[in-house]
């Protein structure tokens, strides 16, 4: 089975929205939420089998502009 990945994302104020669009843009993601709290949007995504996974979020995602911070959470074993 594909290892998921969660990724939490804080947007610059005012960006969520073009933020988001550019995520749908990609189509890396398998769901996305916009979400209350600390980070704004919450990804689910499921990396290619053997990607560097810090090189995939640094290449895919973090230069997508408004983006000022992210929180990678990194599954093992679903139920």
């Amino acid at each position: 089975m594909t290892q998921a990945l969660f990724i939490q994302i804080r947007c610059r104020p005012g960006t969520t929205y073009k933020v988001a669009d550019a995520i749908a843009l990609r189509e890396i993601h398998s769901e996305l939420y916009s979400t209350s709290g600390e980070y704004d949007l919450l990804m689910k995504l499921y990396p290619p089998e053997g990607a560097d996974i810090g090189k995939f979020v640094n290449d895919q995602i973090l230069g997508i502009d408004g983006i000022e911070r992210t929180h990678t959470i990194v599954t093992f074993r679903p139920w």
